[in-house]
C-alpha cells in the first residue's frame, strides 16, 4: 500500500522535530556560556533599534504581560535592552536593544546557525536536497502568515 502525502509529511515532521530537540543541548550550552536562557535569546532575536511596546512583545512571544515584563527586566538588568519613551504615546514605553544587546544578538545568531555535526554525516547531494526543501518550506511558511 502506498503511503499518503499526509503520512510522509507526518514522518518527515517528526524526524525534523526530533532532530531539533536532540540538538538543543548544543544550542543551549552556548546560551548558558553567555548567560542567556532560551527565552532571553528569543527575546533578543525579536528586538531591534526601533523598539516595541510590552504589549506587542507579549503578543509576539505568546505570553502574558507580566512574563514579558520579567524577561525584559532580566535583559535590562544585564544592559542588553532599555526602555525608552514612545514617540507618539506618552503612556507607552518602547523596548530597544542597546549596542551591547545588538552585539550579543549578532554573536548568538552566528552561533545558532553553526550546523550540528550530524548534518555533516549526510552526503552533499542529500544536503543540497535538504537545503532546497528547507528553503521551500521557509517560503511556504511566509506565504501562510
Amino acid at each position: 500500500m502506498a503511503e499518503s502525502k499526509a503520512e510522509v509529511a507526518a514522518e518527515a515532521w517528526k524526524a525534523i522535530f526530533d532532530f531539533i530537540i536532540a540538538t538543543a543541548p548544543q544550542r543551549n550550552a552556548y546560551l548558558g556560556e553567555v548567560g542567556l536562557t532560551p527565552n532571553d535569546s528569543r527575546a533578543l532575536q525579536s528586538l531591534d533599534g526601533k523598539g516595541r511596546t510590552m504589549g506587542v512583545l507579549a503578543a509576539e512571544w505568546k505570553c502574558d504581560a507580566s512574563t514579558a515584563t520579567w524577561i525584559v527586566d532580566r535583559l535590562e538588568g544585564r544592559g542588553l535592552v532599555e526602555r525608552r519613551p514612545h514617540p507618539t504615546d506618552r503612556r507607552a514605553r518602547l523596548v530597544v536593544l542597546t549596542p551591547r544587546g545588538a552585539r550579543l544578538r549578532h554573536r548568538t545568531t552566528e552561533r545558532m546557525y553553526v550546523p550540528p555535526a550530524a548534518l555533516l554525516g549526510l552526503e552533499l547531494p542529500e544536503l543540497l536536497h535538504l537545503r532546497d526543501a528547507a528553503r521551500k518550506l521557509e517560503r511556504l511558511s511566509a506565504e501562510q502568515k
